[in-house]
């Protein structure tokens, strides 16, 4: 057989080559099937219920704001720094209807991981520093807003435990309550008392202060100034920071334009209220203040978030 003879055969046989090293393989055009992907862990949401006695004697009321900080707890279950920026949740708005509902959906880091968590009203959009955050009461508190607005309220709950049921964060007052009770002496009923022309401004009092929101620390700062209190029936409600007022004239009293001054070392306790109670006497046309001891009624307003 000539070399051109063979040349078919030879061409066969490799194509039978061919055909066979293509046994076993997989088709290249069709795709790999692909692989199961990992389920992602179940998110839990973070949600909270805060409840308080309010200095007003009521609960928190619809539309008010807290802010909220929380903290992821370290992976030997330590506890971490609070920090301004950069924890899990930075100052997060919660707004209160008839439960507590944040701004946006949250969720906890995953399924094992504590948190503490830190709280305070009233909510204020920047908060640049959460060891001396700084805040002040209203110098005029004649209004119902600013009276409440100037009521500081902190509270923390610390190593909670992942769940989707409300954290319970325990709260406090941090400003004093200041009550100024009137009642009518020789010369007046409560009647021609009610009718007179009375107004009360506490004087030479610090009305700024900076406050650690994971220690609750206040520390006074900036001058003294003059603080209207809100006139609620016959008392007079105002909210201070913690200090020792000294000098004189710490209460005027003006009945039908006539200042009457009181003057008194008083120390102002926070999460504490002090009633003065002022009996008004009209004695020879002139006018006479005689002042009850300051008491703290021994109640801390702080109370427990749930």
């Amino acid at each position: 057989m000539s070399a051109y003879d063979k040349k078919p055969v030879f061409l066969i046989a490799l194509a039978l080559l061919v055909a066979c090293t293509s046994c076993g393989h997989d088709d290249p055009d069709v795709p790999p099937t692909p692989t199961e992907p990992d389920k992602p862990a179940a998110q839990i949401p973070i949600n909270i219920s805060a409840t308080i006695t309010r200095a007003t004697e009521e609960a928190f009321e619809s539309g008010d704001r807290i802010g909220l900080f929380v903290v992821n707890r370290n992976a030997d279950g330590s506890a971490a720094t609070l920090k301004p920026l950069g924890n899990h949740l930075d100052n997060m708005s919660y707004t209160y209807t008839t439960t507590w509902n944040a701004e946006k959906t949250v969720y906890w880091k995953d399924a094992q991981t504590h948190a503490d968590f830190y709280m305070y009203y009233p909510y204020t959009q920047t908060v640049a520093s959460v060891s001396a955050m700084p805040f002040g009461v209203s110098a005029d508190q004649s209004s119902l807003g600013a009276y409440k607005s100037s009521d500081l309220i902190v509270g923390s709950t610390l190593d909670a435990a992942p769940s989707a049921s409300p954290v319970n964060i325990a709260a406090r007052h941090l400003m004093s309550q200041v009550e100024i009770v009137l009642k009518a002496g020789a010369g007046y009923s409560e009647s021609s008392l009610a009718d007179a022309d009375v107004s009360v401004k506490m004087n030479n009092l610090a009305t700024s202060a900076t406050v650690d929101l994971a220690t609750f620390m206040v520390s006074v700062v900036g001058s003294v100034h003059s603080l209207t209190p809100y006139k609620d029936g016959a008392v007079y409600r105002a909210f201070v920071v913690p200090q020792t007022a000294t000098g004189n004239n710490l209460i005027t009293i003006i009945v039908d334009g006539t200042d009457h001054n009181i003057s008194k070392t008083v120390t102002f306790v926070g999460g504490k209220r002090h009633t003065l109670t002022a009996t008004l006497s009209k004695e020879g046309g002139g006018l006479s203040v005689s002042i009850s001891a300051w008491e703290s009624d021994g109640i801390d307003y702080g109370g427990v978030a749930s």
